[in-house]
């Protein structure tokens, strides 16, 4: 190669690559909102649901676990927790009911929220909801 690298060369090499990566970026967005139809199931939220949902902020579960990747990652991921109960909602609720374990030190705790018998139904059935999200194989395993 004998000739020198110009401003003009180097504009040009900007440009196009500028340009196809616009169209790169576009096209993966356009595949991206044509796939997300098929893995919504937003008609599967009842008022139950909704309630769970509120329990869920409201408490600021998140703080400490994550749900579908998100959130803070001192306790367990919440995603696949229904799967892992073995499609249990009543092993769930136990579950937060027995909260919290004392005793053994240095160990994490998850606190007792004095949560009603409805809004421990919410919270199983929010989890169960989530659990059924085509999450594309996240978390990778049953462990969260």
């Amino acid at each position: 190669m004998s000739e020198k690298f110009t401003k003009s060369m180097a504009r040009n090499i900007y440009f196009g690559g500028s340009i196809f990566f616009i169209f790169a970026f576009l096209a993966l967005t356009f595949d991206t909102v044509q796939r997300l139809p098929a893995r919504d199931h937003r008609e599967n939220i009842t008022a139950a649901v909704a309630l769970g949902k509120r329990v869920w902020e409201d408490n600021n579960c998140v703080g400490c676990h994550t749900i579908l990747g998100e959130g803070a990652y001192f306790a367990p991921e919440l995603g696949n927790v229904y799967k892992r109960f073995g499609n249990s909602k009543e092993a769930i609720k136990a579950f937060i009911k027995s909260r919290p374990v004392n005793g053994i030190p240095g160990r994490r705790s998850m606190p007792q929220f004095n949560l009603t018998d409805q809004e421990l139904d919410a919270v199983a059935e929010f989890l169960k909801w989530t659990s059924e999200i085509n999450n594309a194989n996240w978390p990778p395993n049953i462990q969260g």
